[in-house]
């Protein structure tokens, strides 16, 4: 899961629509469609805001925004697998 598709999870549960999250964190509705979309990504400093809001732990949108930014990074190298198995062997030691 992503950290968008999370956000758009949540948002959904409450019955909000994307300017209503967009206000809570002080950005624009279409802002909202493009993180849940992920198409941009999140700044960090809005996820103790958006944990508040939704009553979720802040580890959990924290682990999604890490994953997202990894994600983004090595998407398109081609040895971007071979490079997570390598970095999930030294967090394994």
């Amino acid at each position: 899961m992503t950290l968008g598709n999370k956000i758009k999870e949540l948002r959904e549960h409450k019955g909000l629509m994307q300017r209503e999250v967009g206000s809570i964190i002080n950005v624009d509705g279409a802002f909202i469609s493009k993180i849940e979309s992920g198409e941009k990504q999140i700044s960090r400093h809005h996820l103790p805001t958006l944990s508040n809001y939704f009553s979720i732990n802040i580890e959990e949108l924290e682990t999604l925004w890490l994953a997202d930014k990894i994600y983004n990074i090595i998407k398109k190298e081609p040895l971007g697998k071979t490079v997570i198995e390598n970095i999930q062997k030294e967090l394994n030691k």
